[in-house]
């Protein structure tokens, strides 16, 4: 079964006048997950684009591109869109249930599997957020609310924000998660995490879909630019 066959089944559950955000509250098994992780971001980045006031074609490509979108699958992806477009809920009642859905236990802190698949989830709204060139203030905002509500911090946030935003602040201690005083080796040991964290295996595993691979690519980039430029620094 595709994901997207998944997400038209998903929303086939749906009883007559109840709004998308219902589905986060059914989807619980591993494979469910991957379908809730694409809805999420679909239905997500709907919210977003009202926050802007626009939706615009680099936005609806890059979409495509993080989730190889098949033509025969448009519909699928349009009607999600739609529905959390008209849904009445706000953005931040939709965040909540996404964050329940990947938290094992809401609980407890923030575990280390819950805390990297909702980080993947937050670099697919960024990369639809700056495809037409721009982020705009509403669009950080947003942002900044949703991870809030999903309990990232703000270091991590800095670092995922200057993955993408041309001129945020970049610290490479951001990137790996250490404070500036962390030794050296804590740094490697933290660069090695992250390197495992990205790999296609770990994502996978963590219910992200194949489809959406691709966002491990600019991540991983950042992660070994900043591991060399603390190691060229110590060096120095």
């Amino acid at each position: 079964m595709s994901i997207w066959t998944g997400i038209a089944e998903a929303l086939a559950s749906l009883a007559r006048g109840e709004g998308l955000s219902a589905v986060f509250d059914r989807l619980r098994s591993p494979r469910e997950k991957s379908v809730g992780f694409t809805i999420a971001v679909i239905a997500l980045g709907a919210k977003m684009a009202k926050a802007d006031g626009a939706v615009t074609r680099d936005e609806v490509a890059a979409f495509r591109r993080i989730f190889s979108l098949p033509p025969e699958e448009e519909a699928n992806a349009a009607r999600v869109f739609n529905l959390a477009r008209q849904d009445v809920a706000g953005f931040d009642a939709y965040a909540r249930k996404i964050a329940a859905l990947f938290r094992a236990d809401a609980d407890a802190p923030l575990c280390a599997d819950d805390r990297n698949i909702l980080i993947d989830l937050i670099e697919g709204l960024f990369h639809i957020a700056m495809a037409d060139g721009s982020y705009h203030p509403k669009e950080d905002e947003f942002l900044t609310h949703v991870g809030t509500i999903f309990g990232i911090d703000e270091r991590c946030f800095r670092a995922i924000r200057a993955r993408f935003v041309e001129g945020a602040p970049r610290d490479p201690h951001d990137v790996l998660g250490i404070a500036p005083g962390a030794t050296l080796e804590a740094a490697r040991a933290a660069w090695k995490q992250a390197v495992r964290d990205t790999h296609p295996d770990q994502m996978l595993a963590r219910g992200i879909p194949p489809e959406a691979l691709k966002l491990a690519e600019r991540r991983l980039i950042a992660i070994n630019a900043a591991w060399e430029d603390i190691r060229t620094r110590r060096a120095a």
